[in-house]
């Protein structure tokens, strides 16, 4: 069941709000709605989509791989020439 919820926010933040939800073609009530959902339910599976399930397992990396050195040594060699 849908219920009305009156809000006082800040004048700028609600028209960045609606500009944010027409480019992902939704509504702000949706918008919130959604959000306020994440925020009272926080442990349930968020919807993985399409893509991020092709590229899942994509890469083989060894056991003993050490991420954030090897993206350290990527900074220092993209950044010191």
């Amino acid at each position: 069941m849908d219920t009305k919820l009156t809000l006082k926010l800040n004048g700028d933040i609600i028209e960045q709000a609606k500009t944010y939800a027409k480019k992902k073609n939704t509504s702000l009530s949706k918008l919130i709605e959604s959000y306020l959902g994440m925020l009272v339910e926080p442990n349930e599976k968020q919807e993985v989509t399409p893509l991020v399930k092709s590229l899942s397992g994509v890469i083989d990396l060894p056991k003993d791989f050490d991420s954030k050195t090897n993206y350290r040594k990527h900074v220092l060699n993209k950044y010191s020439k």
